[in-house]
């Protein structure tokens, strides 16, 4: 271990590791602290990942890190609570008391997806509950489907979903929902709580279902860099607020000098293959970054 490295990654994912991967193989000193929270943790597998389609979560983890360290990254357990300046570095704090300084930053630590307050969701997510159709579509298609309203947003998820079944419900749990395609069933009133075999509304009524889908709101992991003045931008879709994220240009750079982001930090809709890709761009403009400084 060293105190000062070219970049520190902070963020195991497939992001941080891409990113790593690619300066460890420019020959930069690369630091990556892992807080081992990955948000797609309770997948069964990653998917339209070319070449890794339907590998465990975990699994595609554990060959990255095994990649990284292969040209000298280092990588450790750690959660980092503090970043902040120290003249010409920049040094992160983890809550274990250590500390580290390095040229530059790359941020990679996600967003946190925040379930509506219904019991049983948090038990089945990322198995039978679900959000996306393009990360779990498939493998419930044609299968009795089951959409809980967050928002008029549903309408979007209920015309989306009709691609992969044809007994889709819409529940409105208690919300407008406009423009509902024909071919969904809606269910009106509110939920009471869920399970593996269906949903119970308020009123005492079960509706079977074998899956559910429900709109998350993404919360960007960033609030350890308050401290170097770098804040979170609200995204929204039709006027709503949908998730938080870290701006940054198109190769990742922010607006604090010497700090790079990537992954669903600065695309909080991106999938798996898409922040491998964003971490590999912003490991290769760190570098460049590196050589004109």
């Amino acid at each position: 271990m060293s105190d000062r490295y070219d970049v520190i990654v902070i963020g195991g994912g497939a992001a941080g590791l891409s990113g790593a991967l690619t300066l460890a193989r420019a020959r930069r000193r690369v630091l990556v602290v892992d807080g081992g929270q990955p948000r797609n943790a309770p997948a069964d597998g990653v998917h339209n990942y070319l070449g890794r389609e339907n590998t465990p979560p975990g699994e595609l983890l554990r060959i990255g890190r095994e990649e990284a360290r292969g040209y000298g990254a280092e990588i450790i357990e750690g959660e980092v609570v503090r970043a902040y300046r120290d003249g010409d570095d920049l040094r992160v704090g983890l809550a274990d008391g250590t500390g580290f300084g390095a040229r530059r930053l790359l941020v990679t630590t996600g967003v946190v997806d925040a379930l509506p307050d219904i019991p049983g969701l948090a038990e089945g997510w990322g198995h039978w509950v679900i959000h996306c159709p393009y990360c779990h579509g498939w493998e419930v298609r044609d299968r009795p489907v089951g959409i809980i309203a967050t928002s008029p947003l549903a309408a979007h998820a209920a015309l989306l979903w009709t691609q992969w079944t044809g007994d889709l419900v819409l529940f409105t749990n208690g919300h407008e929902v406009p423009d509902v395609p024909a071919a969904v069933k809606i269910v009106e009133g509110p939920v009471a709580k869920v399970e593996a075999q269906g949903v119970h509304l308020a009123d005492g009524e079960f509706v079977a279902r074998e899956a559910l889908v429900v709109q998350t709101t993404l919360a960007a992991r960033a609030g350890f860099l308050g401290e170097l003045g770098l804040g979170t931008t609200v995204l929204e879709m039709q006027g709503l607020p949908v998730a938080t994220y870290v701006a940054a240009d198109a190769m990742g750079r922010t607006d604090v000098p010497g700090v790079w982001v990537a992954g669903n930090l600065a695309d909080p809709m991106g999938q798996v293959i898409g922040a491998a890709a964003g971490g590999m761009k912003a490991g290769a403009a760190l570098n460049m970054d590196l050589l004109l400084s």
